[in-house]
């Protein structure tokens, strides 16, 4: 796949960038071995400096790397200008508790004195430099998630992004660059998908983190296993959105077309199948439906476009794939199910709801990336969850109830990484994001997300600092 960026709303190739050469490559890897040396000494005060310059500098550019944004991926411009803001709080948010995320912990004195040491404590150190393979539908928060912590921790980053979002990748490298970051702390590498194996199998890369597709994410395992190496990996996701008799439908309906079509629908943590109890399945479809074809379609460089396109030609095809799948084996098309006709050019999709989906149906066990609800009939709860279940995927989850022990039921049997009650699934930075089966592992943002790319050093004295021992 080329490096280039085009536009998805017209398919207008506008640049294209050539791949960076071995002895380049190189050049980064020694600059990320020698920068780390330096920098994993520096205080937890020093780095948040440097953050918070970093997140000044993205708030006061935030119209403009949106701007790229949308041009490169096709979110519409309003979506594009919340991300970058999301970034910056992310960025404030762990230079303002990096420090206490990672202070040392102290065992009890009992426990020291059972070990039979005068003191122990637990320290968090940072591994080195991290290699992050990152996607291309959210091209800034996915990198500022795993950089602001890494960074915070004292690793060096290395950025190979997605080659559709190559513009937004250099920007990246060139807002901590004017942070003040030393030389070699966080570099983007424009090289093709071929070349991140040599990457990861170089002894200076200590760790790596990919947010991608499953294939993409058996690959990177795989070469980091048969190295040694510490991975993190979120993948795809076709979370279940379940409402309940309980629920408030006319809200669950309502968030429901956000949950679905957020990012034109290219969103792991976008809600995919809305499990709707029987009692209420009626009164939501309609809502659902309603709401669905409501949607502004258009040009995302319009404030008041509500979805552009897909972000390439191949997404679009795919996503058809499963709809006629779908279709031809009995769903019932509700909505949607084609292509736009006032938009002959881009990649365009009309948001769509598939009703009457079975198990037969690769929609039914396949991830869809695009603005395509399946709906499904639960004659309970238990069914419900059955239908959540099953799935490769456990990214996270949603459900509608305001019953107490139905919620207690659905922390304790849905199969995912998160449980989100009566409202959407998003990613905020104090709370931990993950998944569970295909979906990957390990955890991003919060203290757990910091923490995953530290060397975690258990420091024990048998006799206590400072005093000699007797000779």
């Amino acid at each position: 796949m080329p490096i280039s960026t085009t536009n998805p709303a017209t398919g207008e190739t506008l640049q294209t960038f050539e791949a960076l050469g071995a002895e380049e490559i190189e050049e980064r890897l020694e600059r990320a071995r020698a920068a780390f040396e330096e920098y994993r000494t520096t205080g937890f005060a020093e780095r948040a400096e440097l953050l918070h310059r970093a997140a000044d500098l993205l708030e006061k550019e935030r119209d403009d790397i949106a701007r790229t944004l949308t041009t490169e991926m096709g979110k519409p411009l309003t979506a594009a200008r919340a991300e970058a803001a999301k970034c910056v709080k992310a960025m404030r948010w762990y230079a303002e508790h990096a420090g206490e995320l990672l202070a040392d912990e102290h065992p009890s004195p009992a426990d020291v004195e059972d070990s039979g040491g005068s003191t122990a404590y637990v320290r968090y150190r940072p591994l080195g430099p991290v290699l992050a393979v990152m996607p291309w539908n959210f091209p800034l928060w996915q990198v500022i998630r795993f950089a602001a912590p890494a960074l915070m921790a004292g690793n060096t980053g290395l950025l190979k992004h997605a080659s559709n979002v190559p513009r937004t990748a250099l920007y990246l490298e060139d807002l901590f660059r004017r942070a003040g970051y030393p030389r070699g702390c966080f570099q983007t590498l424009l090289i093709g998908s071929g070349a991140v194996e040599g990457v990861l199998r170089d002894d200076r890369v200590a760790a790596a983190t990919l947010t991608g597709s499953e294939p993409a994410g058996r690959s990177v395992a795989a070469v980091a296993g048969d190295e040694i190496k510490k991975t993190v990996l979120e993948l795809g996701g076709s979370d279940p959105y379940l409402v309940l008799p309980s629920a408030d439908v006319a809200k669950a309906a309502e968030v429901a077309v956000t949950a679905r079509t957020q990012n034109n629908g290219q969103s792991c943590i976008a809600a995919k199948r809305f499990i709707v109890h029987r009692e209420v399945y009626e009164e939501f479809t309609r809502l659902f439906v309603d709401g669905m074809k409501a949607l502004k379609v258009g040009d995302p460089m319009d404030e008041s476009t509500q979805v552009g396109p897909l972000a390439s030609e191949r997404g679009r095809a795919d996503l058809e794939e499963l709809v006629e799948d779908a279709r031809e084996r009995g769903a019932t098309v509700l909505c949607g199910g084609r292509r736009p006709a006032a938009h002959p050019a881009g990649w365009f999709y009309e948001p769509t709801v598939l009703a009457d989906v079975t198990p037969g149906m690769r929609v039914h066990r396949e991830e869809t990336f695009g603005p395509v609800a399946t709906l499904y009939r639960a004659a309970d709860l238990d069914e419900a969850i059955e239908v959540a279940n099953d799935t490769p995927f456990g990214l996270s989850s949603n459900v509608w109830t305001r019953d107490r022990e139905e919620q207690d039921r659905c922390v304790r049997d849905l199969r995912a990484g998160g449980v989100y009650f009566n409202g959407m699934t998003a990613s905020h930075p104090a709370m931990p994001f993950g998944g569970t089966k295909r979906s990957g592992y390990g955890r991003e943002l919060s203290g757990h997300g910091i923490r995953e790319f530290c060397n975690v050093t258990t420091v024990w004295h048998g006799t206590p600092p400072d005093v000699p021992t007797a000779e």
